[in-house]
């Protein structure tokens, strides 16, 4: 009797535990999320106040771009370093803080500074929860849990879009960016009340065996375990090109799905907000359900049908839409082009052993940020000549090629990460 009582004590601790870090990792990605659109949102006060050109203006988007891709890799090392709560904690802060920051510059040098010094932490925390988060979760609902985790960058577009409604009208851009130093609370409590995943403590005393042979401490010495082995060489690969095809139709649509509907479907500014927070639900729900598809058909068939839907309903939107139809198809697109992210988490990170495991999902995640990094230049590049929607038949393409490579090279469930 007294062992069943012990045993259920434990069994609710572990539990507490649990759902402490999901609540963590999901208000952690969504105050990532929200971060990230405050830059567009202020970006048009920037101009006015500080005299930016445009391209000074997308600078800072490329600025933001190139500290996350840094962040991300760093990141992923940190993870395996350090611990995974600890890299959570210290990227929170790091983004909070330096976000914050940014309320109190007066010219373009300081604030590109200070904004890629954020974006640092920005590009870290997607790798750190994730890999937190894959490594806590039962492997029979890790997908449905990693899926709604992914839900929490979704959310903070929401939250970012409902905050800018509020403060920029009537305190300005500063205050937008003031409001981010709450976050480091929530980098402070964590460290407190989560403990490391066992897997991570566990792949612990493997790593320090390995280095007692001679291997490197260093991330150099981290990706070098990586290559050295054929398998995982082979993997990093296909995920580092997988990653630059998702993220080059995310972000292409991403930003340029908002000037489609206004310039080229000629809708007004009201009516295309509407759409756009009718596809961000959607996107919200397409996550969710792709974790739960996946945890039961398998994450190669879900990752595959998300993205293949994906390509299949952008040309829709660009060459059949009416009036009468756009609403319900940029509602169905919301939550096929959420898909592949509700299952892309969970299927890297099992991808990988663990004492490799963040820098490899690190590693691969951010240097197919190239990808993210082009897609909205090229769509630029092609509307010059032609069109948006021709932008948006490239998308297309790409997240063809992004369903063709896991469905054909990439085995799911390969390493169980509650296991070292």
């Amino acid at each position: 009797m007294e062992i069943d009582s012990l045993s259920r004590r434990g069994f609710i601790a572990s539990e507490r535990i649990w759902i402490a870090a999901f609540v963590f990792a999901f208000l952690g990605l969504m105050v990532d999320g929200a971060d990230l659109m405050f830059l567009s949102y202020s970006l048009s006060s920037l101009k006015r106040e500080f005299g930016l050109s445009n391209v000074e203006a997308g600078a800072l988007g490329s600025i933001t771009l190139a500290g996350m891709a840094i962040g991300g890799i760093y990141g992923g090392w940190a993870c395996d370093r350090f611990g995974r709560v600890k890299t959570v904690a210290w990227t929170i802060a790091l983004f909070s803080l330096g976000t914050a920051a940014l309320g109190f510059t007066e010219n373009f040098a300081q604030f590109a500074a200070f904004r890629f010094i954020a974006s640092l932490g920005l590009g870290a925390q997607y790798v750190a929860c994730n890999t937190l988060m894959s490594e806590y979760s039962p492997t029979k609902s890790r997908t449905t849990i990693l899926g709604t985790l992914q839900a929490g960058w979704s959310v903070g577009y929401l939250v970012a879009t409902l905050l800018a409604g509020w403060i920029l009208p009537a305190w300005g851009w500063r205050y937008l960016f003031f409001i981010s130093i709450v976050p480091v609370l929530l980098a402070l409590t964590m460290q407190r009340m989560v403990p490391e995943p066992q897997s991570y403590l566990a792949s612990r005393g493997v790593r320090a065996r390995v280095e007692g042979a001679g291997e490197s401490r260093s991330r150099g010495g981290q990706m070098k375990r990586v290559f050295s082995d054929r398998s995982n060489r082979r993997m990093f690969i296909l995920w580092s090109v997988t990653a630059g095809l998702l993220q080059f139709g995310y972000y292409g649509v991403s930003n340029w799905m908002p000037t489609y509907l206004e310039k080229e479907l000629h809708l007004k500014f009201s009516s295309m907000t509407s759409y756009m927070v009718g596809t961000y639900v959607a996107m919200i729900l397409g996550k969710v359900v792709a974790g739960w598809l996946a945890d039961k058909f398998g994450r190669r068939a879900v990752f595959a049908f998300g993205a293949f839907g994906s390509a299949v309903f952008l040309p829709l939107i660009v060459l059949w839409h009416t009036p009468g139809n756009i609403a319900y198809l940029m509602t169905v697109f919301g939550l096929l082009y959420g898909m592949p992210y509700g299952v892309n988490a969970t299927y890297m990170t099992e991808s990988f052993e663990a004492r490799i495991r963040g820098s490899a999902v690190g590693g691969a995640y951010n240097v197919g940020r190239v990808g993210a990094a082009i897609a909205p230049a090229a769509i630029g590049w092609l509307a010059t000549g032609g069109t948006i929607g021709l932008g948006f038949l490239v998308m297309g393409g790409a997240y063809f090629l992004c369903g063709v490579v896991p469905a054909l090279f990439i085995k799911e469930k390969l390493y169980d990460p509650q296991k070292a």
